[in-house]
């Protein structure tokens, strides 16, 4: 069968849709080595197999949109293609519909450094403009359902992206990381989330890789600018520490069932994980979702 037989936005328009989880994690349960500045990119390029084995996980977890593994890969449009092309395999072999998301990851993520948690790298609008246009050009060339905008720090670089988009007739979800009410460079949210308000390309918006704690208020903030769907998938509470490359482990707050009735009741429609989010919790979340 096909890997989705309408869009994803037609979807969201009917109902809450289940999104995977860590690709990392998960890739690491399955012992892959992940070191280097390339991440899960240095799996795809190495062992492809094996991340086709990690989205078939989550398939399986019940996913219904499956994120693929470009979010660290630069500008090679071999591996970005490949990414798509894994991930479609994965969708393809399922028993429902399953949609592709092209992960185009910020700029910060090709530093390797711990730049996505913090946004403001100096660089313009133009500049990140030029820097995102080429992986997003191959990524839509691969032909995924729908673009992840995700883990954006920092509303320029959000401008940037949504003007790579402009007048592509791409679709895509917009998601922002966030910490203490605002973007992870500090601006408000209801300004991050009414750029997206603003544009046609975008089929959703909300938030991504940050602590569970921080997604109720980040989605009302959104839906006190936007009627557009809403996009909840955050990380187990865990802070990534660049100098040793690990996770500090999250507060005991973070373990706790996550107030998805909440989220569901602020808008969220497209709900998931990421980072330290694996397939078991990904299946405990689809009966919330139904």
């Amino acid at each position: 069968m096909p890997r989705a037989t309408g869009p994803l936005a037609e979807a969201l328009a009917r109902r809450a849709v289940l999104l995977d989880g860590g690709l990392s994690n998960q890739l690491a349960d399955q012992g892959c080595d992940l070191s280097g500045g390339m991440w899960t990119g240095r799996v795809l390029a190495e062992r492809p197999g094996q991340v086709l084995a990690a989205h078939t996980a989550y398939v399986r977890a019940g996913a219904e949109v499956l994120i693929t593994a470009s979010y660290q890969v630069g500008h090679e449009p071999d591996l970005l293609e490949r990414s798509v092309r894994v991930a479609g395999a994965a969708a393809r072999a399922a028993d429902r519909e399953v949609w592709v998301a092209a992960s185009a990851g910020p700029y910060g993520a090709l530093l390797a450094d711990g730049s996505e948690y913090r946004g403001r790298y100096g660089l313009t609008e133009a500049e990140l403009a030029d820097f995102h246009r080429p992986r997003i050009g191959a990524l839509l060339a691969a032909g995924p359902d729908v673009l992840a905008l995700e883990t954006v720090p920092d509303v320029l670089e959000a401008r940037a992206l949504l003007r790579v988009l402009a007048g592509t007739g791409a679709r895509a979800w917009l998601t922002y990381t966030v910490a203490g009410g605002r973007t992870r460079a500090g601006q408000p949210l209801a300004e991050a989330f009414a750029l997206a308000a603003a544009a046609p390309e975008v089929i959703a918006v909300g938030v991504n890789c940050c602590d569970p704690e921080d997604v109720l208020p980040a989605l009302e903030a959104a839906a006190s600018v936007t009627a557009k769907p809403l996009v909840a998938y955050p990380n187990d509470g865990s802070v990534w520490d660049a100098a040793s490359r690990s996770w500090n482990a999250p507060a005991p707050a973070a373990t706790a069932p996550w107030p998805v009735e909440a989220w569901r009741a602020a808008g969220a429609r497209l709900v998931g994980g990421c980072c330290r989010i694996g397939p078991d919790r990904i299946a405990a979340l689809g009966p919330l979702l139904a």
